[in-house]
């Protein structure tokens, strides 16, 4: 095997072998699972738009999600679809979302979501938009929204949870 090559696949895996950990190290690390991050297209002018992810929290201690943020939006805000008197709306969490140990969060449409504001362009399907997760314990975390047209779903079969293909480990 070339020496390059054999070195470089050596650094990536010494790399995702680390754990994470808050930015001031005074936390133990959160082994975190996050798959099926994706959000909808928006139309030119839109100024909003919902970010969608799963959260495995692999560890033996609570994680939180706080929030997140991204450079395609003004502010990114954890928000839950809520119904009062018949009327559906959305009311932001502030405090943010716990996740329990061997627990894990779904943001999903007509749950709790990212509430992408302020948008400086639209989302355009098949691209990646960078945002940046934020954690109690884990400190700042990466990912990418997948921007995706999501397909009808028959009543009766509902989607699998491995359909999406977006698995990122974090650990």
């Amino acid at each position: 095997m070339n020496p390059i090559l054999r070195n470089s696949l050596l650094a990536a895996t010494l790399l995702n072998a680390l754990p994470l950990s808050a930015d001031d190290g005074a936390s133990a690390a959160a082994p975190l699972s996050i798959s099926e991050v994706w959000t909808r297209p928006t139309a030119a002018g839109a100024g909003t738009g919902a970010g969608f992810l799963r959260i495995r929290n692999r560890g033996a201690e609570p994680e939180r999600l706080l929030g997140a943020s991204s450079e395609r939006a003004g502010k990114i805000e954890l928000h839950q679809q809520v119904e009062h008197d018949g009327v559906v709306g959305m009311r932001p969490i502030g405090e943010g979302v716990e996740i329990p140990p061997g627990g894990e969060l779904r943001l999903a449409p007509s749950g709790i979501h990212l509430m992408l504001i302020d948008l400086r362009a639209p989302l355009v399907p098949g691209e990646r938009v960078p945002l940046r997760l934020h954690f109690a314990r884990a400190g700042e975390v990466p990912v990418a929204l997948h921007v995706e047209v999501p397909a009808p779903e028959a009543p009766s079969r509902p989607k699998p949870a491995a359909a999406a293909g977006h698995e990122h480990d974090h650990h």
